[in-house]
């Protein structure tokens, strides 16, 4: 079992910047990666951004250049640092891992971006 805590959404001009953080009980070096999703009203889920175990990552088209993840091994937690945030990036984002055939999912944390 894993549990993921996400913190650090909020409402933000565009432009702006925000890093969500994820904790991950136990060590993240066990899972097969970890990822943000995230969910505006009346989408689907879409991926954000994954980093696996060895480090591979990947970007959903709309955020490259824009968004980093990464990982602190040390203290079990996943980032994702977003600049230059735009309207159409609001949405609840949602802290994701895989071990295998299991998947977790954090709490959310909603992400507004307006003027």
């Amino acid at each position: 079992q894993v549990q993921l805590v996400e913190s650090g959404g909020g409402l933000v001009q565009p432009g702006e910047s925000l890093r969500l953080s994820c904790a991950a009980s136990g060590s993240i070096l066990r899972l097969n990666s970890m990822a943000y999703y995230r969910q505006a009203p009346g989408k689907q889920r879409e991926l954000v951004a994954r980093i696996t175990n060895v480090a591979t990552i990947n970007y959903v088209d709309s955020v490259k250049g824009r968004f980093t993840i990464s990982r602190d091994n040390a203290k079990n937690t996943v980032y994702l640092q977003m600049n230059s945030l735009k309207p159409e990036d609001t949405a609840v984002y949602y802290c994701n891992a895989r071990w295998f055939n299991e998947e977790y999912w954090g709490q959310g944390t909603q992400v507004t971006v307006s003027s």
